[in-house]
Parts: C-alpha cells; sequence; structure tokens
C-alpha cells in the first residue's frame, strides 16, 4: 500500500524594513513548539498545484493579497522527524518584496531575521536556505531590484545589497558595476533629491534576467 504524505507549502518572505531584512512570521500558541516562530503556510489542496497553493497562502494565511511578492520554489524538505505529529513534505517558496505593509492577519509580524534563532519546526533551516538564495540570486541576477520601489536611486539600491549581504559597500565600485551590467538598470530621465544632498538619478529595473558582469560578494570592493 502506498503511503499517503500531507504536501504543505510554507513561504520565507523576505523584505527590508527599517534597514534590516526581515521575514514574515507568526508565533505559534499551540504545541507543537508553543511559543515559537514559525513561518507562514499551509497543506496544498488537492485540486491546486504548488505555485497556485503559495499564491493562496501568500494571500491568505500570510495576509499579503495582491502584495507585489516576487515569489520562486526554493526547495523540498522532507526527512521524518521535521514534525513530530506525523511525516509531512514541505515546499517552500521564496518571496522577495519592496518595503510591505503590515500583514492583514493579525497574528503575523515582521521580523528581523537576525532575531529569528529558534523556530519551529524545521523553520529556521528552511529561513536560512531562502536567505542564502536571495543573497545569491543577487550576485547573478537583478532581483536586488526586487527590494526596491518602482523607481529608486543607485545608492537605495546599494543599501538593499548592503543589507542583504550584511556588509559595506563602496559607493563609487557599486555604482561602476551596477550601471555597467547589461540591461540591469534603465534611466528614467528623472532626479531626486530623497537621498539628500545633490539631485540623484532616478532607475528603473531593465529587461535583463542574469547580470553581466555578476556582482560577486567575494570581489573585494
Amino acid at each position: 500500500m502506498v503511503p499517503r504524505i500531507p504536501v504543505s507549502v510554507d513561504l520565507v518572505v523576505l523584505t527590508v524594513r527599517f534597514q534590516a531584512l526581515s521575514a514574515l512570521v507568526w508565533r505559534r500558541d499551540n504545541p507543537p513548539y508553543e511559543g515559537r516562530w514559525a513561518l507562514p503556510g499551509g497543506f496544498i489542496h488537492l485540486d491546486e498545484d504548488l505555485p497556485a497553493a503559495a499564491e493562496r497562502i501568500l494571500a491568505e494565511r500570510a495576509g499579503l493579497p495582491g502584495a507585489p511578492v516576487h515569489l520562486e520554489q526554493l526547495q523540498t524538505y522532507g526527512y521524518p522527524d521535521r514534525d513530530p505529529r506525523q511525516r509531512v513534505l514541505s515546499v517552500a517558496y521564496l518571496g522577495l518584496a519592496p518595503d510591505l505593509p503590515a500583514s492583514t492577519e493579525a497574528h503575523m509580524s515582521w521580523q528581523p531575521v537576525s532575531a529569528l534563532r529558534e523556530m519551529a519546526f524545521d523553520h529556521r533551516r528552511i529561513l536560512v536556505d531562502g536567505i542564502e538564495r536571495a543573497r545569491g540570486k543577487l550576485e547573478y541576477t537583478p532581483l536586488g531590484a526586487a527590494f526596491c520601489p518602482p523607481e529608486f536611486t543607485v545608492a537605495e539600491l546599494r543599501r538593499v545589497y548592503e543589507i542583504v549581504w550584511g556588509r559595506v559597500l563602496d559607493p563609487r565600485n557599486f555604482h561602476r558595476k551596477v550601471t555597467r551590467a547589461e540591461g540591469f538598470l534603465v534611466p528614467t530621465g528623472d532626479t531626486t533629491t530623497r537621498d539628500g544632498g545633490r539631485p540623484a538619478k532616478l532607475y528603473r529595473r531593465g529587461p535583463a534576467t542574469f547580470l553581466h558582469p555578476p556582482m560577486l560578494r567575494s570581489l573585494k570592493e
């Protein structure tokens, strides 16, 4: 007889809030792991595929209906003891977005990832995998702009890289790299003074899907 194993979808939703990389979580009020932070998630319906389940959970459980969140499948977690109640297979999705509002669900909250040391189930492991995926994405793809508003300055983009990577970047070298990366940034023709000082050029995300040359973390600035 083929065993029936429940399948859940768990979301690692990351954004930059108050100059910190933050994740959307909720504190469990029932065993197991009562009092610990957990990722938003839920079981897949029999009549939906995985992307649809992730979108539904983002809207209903995470409380972000219609939010401009980039969602992509992260990894599948299926080791036998990940849930002490029963065998559960989890398909994790990574969500990236600019500064998002508070969730419409009262039990959900944004927490700095640095504060999420102990979590329910294997959610700390899933969160760490999601953070590392996001950091890697910033090296080879233009998804750093997913943390920015539709129009942004190079300085605002640099702050995203600094917050996600956890390191200070040289402003001149960063400006040179992102403006030379083919198809990464498109000038809007407008400027802003919201950073203070002289007017700064505004950009929007370009058509590139991969960065050439890449923005490697290992390179010294």
